[in-house]
């Protein structure tokens, strides 16, 4: 029959082993095994904090530039559609009042004519050449309307400062007269809606 140990003499072993020199060194390296594992994990748990803190701080800038530049290209196709919007404006304008300056150098060539016309013809000759430069005057004056070059109306009506000019006044013979036309001393024209050149006018005070 084999002999047990009693528990008390059972402790006893176990207590002497755990105090053993091999045993001690044992359980420090453990205890500084866990210390480093922990202190590691501390480690990488404030690497990790500190890279999404980083990370966020990126996105932040990544966000204000991109709104920052979302707001440049914003204005610059504002820009650029108002500078459309002018360029069209401006060609409708040049393309509605493309005959103006030729019809302002015609116009002197009208007067010369219609002066013509007002000088007596007394034979035959005259009257042919007379014939000729009225063909020639109606000829121009219908391309000119055709073209929207039409005459202001001025005798007789009341006194337009943006159509007429007036070179001269007379006093009125009457009340209806007072700041009416009495007398046209050059015509003037309209080119569609602007004054081409405003008629020379005597204008009854």
């Amino acid at each position: 029959m084999s002999k047990e140990k009693f528990p008390s003499e059972k402790n006893l072993d176990e207590k002497e082993t755990a105090s053993t020199p091999e045993a001690a060194k044992k359980k420090a390296t453990e205890d500084k095994k866990a210390t480093e594992d922990k202190k590691a994990t501390e480690d990488k748990e404030a690497k990790k904090d500190n890279h999404d803190e980083k990370l966020a701080k990126e996105i932040a800038d990544l966000k204000d530039k991109n709104k920052e530049l979302e707001d440049k290209y914003l204005r610059s196709e504002a820009e650029i559609q108002n500078m459309q919007n002018r360029y069209s404006k401006e060609r409708a304008q040049l393309i509605k009042y493309e005959s103006q300056s030729l019809a302002k150098d015609i116009l002197p060539a009208v007067d010369n004519l219609e002066r013509a016309l007002s000088v007596e013809a007394d034979d035959d000759v005259s009257k042919q050449l007379k014939k000729g430069v009225k063909m020639t005057l109606d000829s121009l004056t219908k391309a000119l309307k055709d073209h929207g070059i039409v005459e202001i109306e001025a005798e007789d009506v009341k006194f337009d400062p943006t159509l007429h000019q007036a070179v001269q006044t007379v006093v009125a013979e009457n009340d209806d007269q007072k700041d009416h036309v009495v007398q046209v001393l050059q015509k003037g024209y309209q080119y569609k809606d602007r004054t081409l050149r405003p008629a020379m006018v005597v204008v009854a005070q």
